[in-house]
């Protein structure tokens, strides 16, 4: 889909797409058919420039034809290179502008809670946008309020578009910081998916508090040459390149 678009985020999709797959076809509660249903629960994809993986869940889940994944970023394309959930079914927000996810699942986990439903919210936030005032303005929310029924994803791949994680704002302890504005934590290997889904379900039982899984992903996972290469962040591969990666992925899978 990048090869073909000339542009877009390989490294942050990649790491993301474990956790998509185990929310999409193991742990949602959700209806291709019926995307408004009132009673499915929410995803946003608050790292919107992971885009390309939530939509390759989103094709193969039966939300649109597998085909059109072809059309990203393309010229009157639904699939933008950040997802606007006014052009395409599945989709609950429009996101990009990092940091503002995580108010969004406050928003909705609320509002379920007002209507007396028992659905749930899941945002996948990215390392770097933690380094955003609005995420920790909404956690202390969401804590005050016992919010149970939001479960946060982060997708801790430990680089943001300039650099590691650690030489712009060092978000560590992580764990520890989260836990301070009383919430769950659950801590995970990002790419485990037994682990995934087993801590999905357990998140699930929580009570009275937000859920957070810090899950440790590696950056453009799959691919030996895109993992842990940050210039791979924001740079589509070549033709050559991406028919290497293809390869590479399709014997991990024999």
């Amino acid at each position: 889909m990048l090869c073909e678009a000339g542009s877009g985020h390989p490294g942050g999709s990649l790491s993301a797409t474990d956790i998509l797959t185990a929310l999409y076809f193991k742990v949602l509660r959700h209806d291709p058919k019926n995307p408004k249903w009132p009673d499915r629960d929410r995803v946003i994809l608050s790292k919107g420039h992971g885009a390309p993986a939530l939509y390759a869940a989103l094709a193969h889940a039966g939300y649109f034809p597998i085909k059109d994944l072809m059309t990203l970023r393309k010229l009157d394309s639904p699939l933008q290179g950040h997802p606007d959930m006014r052009r395409l079914p599945g989709l609950e927000a429009s996101t990009g502008s990092l940091g503002q996810g995580l108010s969004i699942g406050v928003g909705t986990a609320l509002a379920g809670r007002l209507d007396k439903k028992g659905y749930y919210s899941y945002v996948i936030l990215s390392d770097g946008e933690t380094n955003e005032g609005q995420t920790w303005e909404a956690a202390s929310f969401a804590a005050h309020h016992g919010l149970d029924h939001l479960i946060a994803i982060m997708d801790y791949n430990k680089f943001q578009l300039d650099d590691a994680v650690k030489s712009i704002i060092d978000m560590e302890p992580v764990v520890d910081k989260w836990k301070a504005f009383n919430w769950q934590v659950f801590e995970i290997d990002g790419h485990d998916m037994k682990l995934i889904v087993d801590t999905l379900e357990q998140a699930k039982k929580v009570s009275g508090k937000p859920i957070i899984i810090v899950a440790h992903t590696i950056k453009g996972k799959g691919i030996s040459f895109m993992e842990n290469n940050n210039h791979y962040h924001g740079v589509a591969p070549t033709k050559e390149e991406a028919e290497r990666a293809l390869k590479e992925l399709e014997a991990k899978k024999l």
